[in-house]
């Protein structure tokens, strides 16, 4: 399925703003391959690392205004991941490979490992707060990342940031070491009670949904509003076509869906592409 609203982020061509973000949904190749037929913009896999953690109880918690998760990474080896990007690039398949790694010399030694599949864009999924160093993000912690896939690639990469204190330091600092565009937001910090008391999922983790759109929407308004220009991937509680345009309309350049998909995933993301094509096309313009 093809729209009017056709854009180019990140060096690849797409046939319309709506992207699939990085998760649990984008872990096996078959479901990135029907996302696309279905009509995914892009595709961006779940966060590829050489050494993910095994020992994590990994789950979601579904509430009524979006999820908590406690994922990190893929488990799947990254041999396994570089023969899925040769096959996605073979098929000139729009698919973006998340990546991250324990050190930024590792990044960049996995970043030229996907360079070489063939794969034209990374995003880079440094902040994860699922993830311990991910909780108390930096700005020197994100140009390390940055410049150091920057060294081992030529390929335009995103990094992944989330809203919250800082932010504006921390994307100038991404986007300094290289970045070609920023993708925002990651998941923010949440907790859920349990009816028993204590913490749902055991703890403080990554929530996103619908709540946290309003704070993505101020957050790239802000960001352009200082005069950060870089191109922007808005994420957070994209369940509609209205979604995907409120995104466009603060200057984001497209609109990663994941979390709806969790329900029906073919289904919402089939829905919500055809009403993208569906809007005018001074309705899903972008502000710059």
């Amino acid at each position: 399925m093809h729209t009017n609203h056709d854009v180019d982020v990140l060096g690849l061509r797409l046939r319309n703003p709506v992207v699939v973000g990085s998760g649990l949904l984008t872990d096996q190749a078959r479901n990135i391959r029907r996302l696309l037929e279905v009509g995914a913009g892009a595709v961006v896999t779940k966060t590829i690392h050489p050494s993910p953690p095994r020992d994590l109880d990994e789950r979601i918690l579904r509430l009524p205004t979006g999820m908590l998760n406690s994922t990190t990474y893929s488990k799947r080896p990254v041999d396994e991941w570089l023969g899925y990007l040769r096959d996605f690039a073979a098929d000139a398949l729009p698919v973006i490979a998340s990546v991250h790694a324990d050190h930024p010399a590792e990044l960049g030694e996995l970043a030229a490992a996907v360079a070489d599949t063939g794969c034209g864009a990374l995003e880079l999924g440094i902040s994860c707060l699922n993830e311990e160093d991910g909780l108390e993000d930096t700005p020197e912690r994100v140009f390390a990342y940055a410049s150091a896939a920057r060294a081992a690639t030529a390929i335009p990469f995103s990094v992944k940031l989330a809203v919250g204190e800082g932010l504006r330091d921390r994307a100038l600092a991404a986007l300094e070491g290289g970045a070609t565009a920023l993708s925002i937001s990651d998941t923010i910090p949440a907790a859920a009670v349990a009816a028993g008391g204590g913490l749902e999922l055991g703890g403080v983790f990554g929530y996103s949904g619908p709540g946290i759109k309003p704070l993505v929407l101020g957050a790239i308004w802000a960001l352009r509003e200082s005069g950060v220009s870089a191109p922007v991937l808005g994420i957070g509680g994209v369940q509609s076509a209205r979604d995907v345009q409120d995104y466009l309309a603060v200057g984001a350049r497209v609109a990663q869906v994941y979390t709806a998909l969790h329900t029906d995933m073919y289904g919402t993301l089939d829905r919500i592409v055809r009403d993208v094509a569906a809007l005018p096309g001074a309705a899903a313009e972008v502000v710059r």
